[in-house]
């Protein structure tokens, strides 16, 4: 199986520490870091789970070359964020298309766009990649229209992202509702066996890998859908962002 994932990549940073205390300077927490962790998020995050989850593939993920950092300030006992820092965002250099994208896509089985919307991917690139991809998914955090969209096998909104975009009419459009499950044609595919809720984080990347390995396999979209919400209820139980 040969797969492509195009978009942006980060490094999502974690400093797990307490508070105890207010600053004397002026009225904010004192924290104190304890333990650090880090892996790739945003498109980097969707490679790690489709690694995770399809050990024998090939994958090839296309990047900017910029790096970025989400860095979040987390208590240790509750998990509750204080703060998330993001750098590196702002001066991202825009995607340049050459001849071998046209055989990266013509080999892959399975194209997944992850668009963060930090300036590597245009809408013309987006189109461009549906139009040539055989099975596509698109997971998008910009301003999308009809036309942008209309060639990919696949569109995956969270709710609050598909508020953002209300008129879009899509065959393949999959709204994620997190522990209620996804809907999809109108009706609700509800997550199975909820779990409690410890970190969102990188969810919506574990649903895109667990859904489309699925349904290259299955042909069946709604086996699909109630597969990924397995794997991103799993993942949401866990402090971080993990793979399944």
């Amino acid at each position: 199986m040969n797969i492509l994932v195009i978009g942006e990549s980060c490094i999502d940073k974690f400093i797990y520490g307490e508070v105890n205390r207010l600053s004397p300077e002026a009225p904010v927490p004192v924290f104190s870091p304890i333990e650090t962790t880090q892996n790739p998020g945003m498109a980097g995050n969707v490679v790690a789970n489709l690694k995770a989850l399809e050990t024998n593939s090939k994958l090839i993920h296309l990047a900017q070359e910029e790096s970025i950092y989400k860095t979040r300030y987390v208590d240790i006992k509750t998990n509750h964020m204080f703060i998330r820092v993001d750098e590196g965002e702002n001066n991202v250099t825009p995607f340049k298309w050459t001849p071998l994208m046209d055989v990266h896509l013509g080999q892959a089985d399975i194209v997944v766009v992850s668009d963060y919307n930090k300036g590597f991917l245009s809408n013309t690139h987006l189109q461009t990649i549906a139009k040539k991809s055989k099975l596509s998914i698109l997971d998008s955090k910009r301003k999308l229209d009809n036309n942008t969209i209309k060639d990919f096998t696949f569109v995956k909104l969270n709710e609050s992202e598909h508020k953002n975009n209300p008129d879009l009419s899509h065959p393949g459009l999959i709204i994620t509702l997190g522990s209620r499950g996804a809907w999809y044609k109108g009706k609700v595919i509800p997550q199975s066996n909820p779990q409690q809720t410890i970190d969102v984080s990188g969810a919506g990347d574990t649903f895109v890998a667990a859904f489309i390995l699925n349904y290259f396999k299955s042909k069946d979209i709604e086996n699909a859908i109630t597969h990924a919400n397995m794997a991103a209820g799993k993942v949401v139980t866990k402090r971080g962002v993990v793979t399944p």
